[in-house]
Parts: C-alpha cells; sequence; structure tokens
C-alpha cells in the first residue's frame, strides 16, 4: 500500500475515533454527566493512576495478539470474527496440558502456549473447512463456534477440571503449577512483553516481506490473479484460518499462564470481539494493530477505574467502543463499496485453463 494512501487510511480512521467520542460526550452530557470528569477519569485510569499503565498493558497484549490474527484473516478476504472461540480454546488446550504433562516449569509454559495455539488454530480450521468444501458463510460459521467455545469451556472449568476447593460462584479449574507462570496477576511481565513483540515482529515481516504474505494480500483483492499465479486459494485458506486462530489461542493460553493462572467460566469475554474492532481500527496493518490494542487496552482499564472517580456506570466506556465499530464498519463498508465499483484490471482475463498436474488428476 502506497504510504499517502496508508496515512489517508489511517487519518480515516482517526476521524472515526474522534467522532466516536465527540458523539459519546454528547450522550453523557444529555444524560446528566459531568464531560470533563469522564474524560478526565478515563485518562487516569488508562495512563496516570498508579498502575494504570500496567493495567493498560495487560489488556493490550492480549489485544493485539489476537488482533494479529484477525488481520491475518481478514486481509485475505476471510472474515473470520471468531476470535473469541478461538481464545476460550486456546485457553482450554494450554490448560489441559498444564494441568496434565508434569515436566520442568520453563519447558510446561512452552508446551502449554503451544497448545493454545494449536487448539485455537485446530477450532479456526474447522470453519475453514465449512468454507472452502462446503461453501459455508465464514461469519456465521465462526460466530457459532463461538457460542460452542464457551459452553464448552464452561463445561470443563464446571465439571470434568473444576476446582473442587475453590467457590462454587464461580467455575473454574485448579490452578497451573507457580512454576509454570508467565507472570502473576497483574498480568503484566518481561516474557509476555517479549511475546508480543515477536508475534508483531513475525507478523509484520510476513505480511510485508515475504512471497506468502503478498499472495494472501492479493488473494483479498483479486483471487482471479492469485490462481493465474499458480497459488492455491484453497491452500491459502486453510492457512490464514490457522493462522489467524494460532494467535488467538496463544492470547488465550497467556492470560492461563499469566494474570488468571487457571481456566475460568466467561474469563475475558469481550477481547475475541474486540479484537476484531482492533484490526479494522488498525486498518489491517501492524502498525495499525499495535495503536489500536494500546487505545482499547487503554480503554478496557479505564473501564474498571472510572466508577472509583465518577457516577458513570461502567458501560458508558462499552458506548464508546460501539459507537466506534459502528463508525468503523460504516467506514469500511463504503470502501468495499468503491472496489466492488472500481474497474478491476483482470475483468477481461479468461479463467486460467487446469494446470497439468490439475489436468492429470481428472
Amino acid at each position: 500500500m502506497p504510504l499517502m494512501h496508508r496515512l489517508s487510511a489511517f487519518g480515516r480512521s482517526a476521524a472515526m475515533v474522534i467522532a466516536a467520542f465527540a458523539l459519546g460526550s454528547l450522550v453523557f452530557l444529555a444524560s446528566g454527566y459531568n464531560v470533563s470528569s469522564v474524560w478526565s477519569g478515563t485518562v487516569q485510569g488508562a495512563i496516570t493512576a498508579p498502575g494504570a499503565l500496567q493495567n493498560t498493558l495487560r489488556w493490550t497484549i492480549p489485544l493485539v495478539i489476537a488482533g494479529l490474527g484477525v488481520l491475518v484473516s481478514f486481509r485475505a478476504g476471510f472474515f473470520n470474527v471468531g476470535a473469541q472461540g478461538q481464545i476460550y480454546l486456546g485457553a482450554l488446550a494450554a490448560t489441559v496440558v498444564g494441568l496434565t504433562v508434569h515436566v520442568p516449569g520453563p519447558l510446561l509454559s512452552v508446551l502449554c502456549a503451544v497448545a493454545g495455539m494449536v487448539g485455537g488454530a485446530v477450532w479456526a480450521l474447522i470453519a475453514a473447512v465449512l468454507k472452502v468444501v462446503f461453501g459455508t458463510d465464514e461469519v456465521l460459521s465462526t460466530l457459532m463456534l463461538n457460542f460452542i467455545a464457551v459452553l464448552l469451556v464452561q463445561y470443563v472449568a464446571g465439571g470434568p477440571l473444576r476446582d473442587k476447593a475453590g467457590s462454587s460462584a464461580v467455575a473454574s479449574t485448579t490452578a497451573l503449577p507457580q512454576d509454570a507462570r508467565v507472570s502473576n496477576g497483574l498480568g503484566v511481565s518481561a516474557a509476555l512483553l517479549i511475546i508480543a513483540v515477536l508475534a508483531v515482529v513475525l507478523v509484520w515481516v510476513w505480511a510485508s516481506s515475504t512471497r506468502s504474505g503478498l499472495t494472501t494480500e492479493l488473494l483479498g483483492r483479486n483471487p482471479v490473479v492469485v490462481r493465474w499465479q499458480g497459488a492455491s486459494s484453497r491452500r491459502l485458506a486453510f492457512v490464514c484460518f490457522g493462522a489467524a486462530g494460532a494467535a488467538a489461542g496463544l492470547a488465550g493460553s497467556l492470560d492461563v499462564l499469566g494474570p488468571a493462572g487457571r481456566l475460568v467460566a466467561g474469563f475475558s469475554p469481550d477481547i475475541g470481539f474486540t479484537a476484531v474492532l482492533v484490526a479494522l481500527v488498525g486498518m489491517l496493518t501492524v502498525p495499525g494493530v499495535v495503536l489500536a490494542g494500546l487505545l482499547f487496552g487503554g480503554l478496557q482499564a479505564a473501564l474498571q477505574y472510572l466508577p472509583t472517580v465518577s457516577d458513570i456506570p461502567r458501560s458508558a466506556l462499552d458506548l464508546i467502543q460501539g459507537l466506534i465499530a459502528v463508525l468503523i464498519t460504516l467506514q469500511v463498508r463504503s470502501v468495499w463499496r468503491r472496489r466492488a465499483r472500481a474497474p478491476k484490471p483482470d475483468q477481461n482475463i479468461p479463467e486460467p485453463s487446469p494446470t497439468a498436474a490439475e489436468t492429470a488428476n481428472v
């Protein structure tokens, strides 16, 4: 994407975010709340209050990692909105490994993270099979898989792996071994930051410097040209869904290995859905995902702090996120409509004839 076009896209996205905050301010004002105290409390909760930056990073890390996965699938034109279910399956797989495999702590941490990535990838690949083999709309399938994942985690945390010594108020599993944890309850550590940075660098290099990454973006824009280049759109679909699920699963496993320390039914119920918003606000670019992750991580941190300094309900910042979602969706929809009306460079190119290998397999 040319630099000026990229800057223009970032400018439009930033304008939508600012407009959402402005509309939210009008709603707060009409509801009788002191707008200045609301935003002052938001800044305190996200940045200036004691521990605020740490809490912002605690939420930014999973949002960025899961958002990178959404970026991979959306760039290829696959609207995978199943990050929430993939996070849950990743957390579930990591918990099973953490409670059943007995190895030294650092090795167990690695095995749990790998298990989380595999669990998230497998859950995403179910939608990939439905899309590629049966033509099922991936928005519908991934949404339905989210609900199944939530129920599966509730069953496991409240049944087979339930911590019988714990409170009956919230279903949760036995805690993972302490030496396998990668952070304390605050959810920020050098290990987590290194993992997040490595994920960002890996996706950035893949997207900007590899043939697979460039072909994947082309698949989302012009599948016919991808076929002319000899690439398999079916194989790319499986790769993109698998990579997206692995990233979300990693985010889920890090929650279990980090701040939670165990699998809790209904943990982080909005992270996966917010990750989709992070990718869209970031205009499907790696730097944009990082910046959007910081924004929504800050909002999540402020959401926990704001009620202590203002009488506004916690749902106020949820309203802001909802307004951002609506405005960004309208912006993205308008871009897609312009692209659909634009002349296609390949509109007069006939479908490629079968290759020799394809003919031989007939």
